[in-house]
């Protein structure tokens, strides 16, 4: 009865999978009408969709195409320290001046302003409140 059974479910399963239909690897995903693409002067390459949640807040993302899997061996976590040390000042912003100035236009660090770094990519996050002009315009 057991042998039976497990026939019975192995032609089911055979049945299902061949009814599924497998696109090749080299077609592209069907992209969303929703979202503008645009090119920088630059070279950056940005993407814009409207989202209504959360409500009165705009969000930046910087994705940068560098990740840990560019790091030679005596570099290991070095594009995580890299990644950290851009909240750590910079030219028009020096030390912790950065982080003040976000949450005195009601930013928190960490849930407003973020980041992380991956094997292939380090990404910056960033949700402005929309009503504040300031914010938005230095954001």
């Amino acid at each position: 009865m057991s042998i039976l059974w497990i026939i019975t479910l192995f032609l089911s399963v055979s049945v299902s999978m061949a009814q599924i239909k497998i696109k090749s690897l080299d077609e592209k995903l069907p992209s969303d009408s929703k979202v503008k693409v645009g090119k920088l002067s630059n070279g950056i390459v940005y993407y814009l969709r409207e989202n209504k949640k959360p409500e009165n807040r705009l969000e930046l993302r910087l994705a940068i195409k560098a990740g840990s899997v560019l790091e030679e061996e005596n570099q290991k976590g070095l594009a995580h320290f890299v990644e950290h040390m851009c909240f750590n000042g910079t030219k028009n912003f020096p030390k912790n001046e950065l982080i003040k100035y976000l949450e005195s236009t009601g930013m928190r660090f960490g849930a407003d302003l973020n980041a992380y770094t991956s094997f292939d990519e380090t990404v910056y996050m960033l949700q402005l409140p929309t009503d504040n002009a300031d914010a938005l315009k230095n954001g």
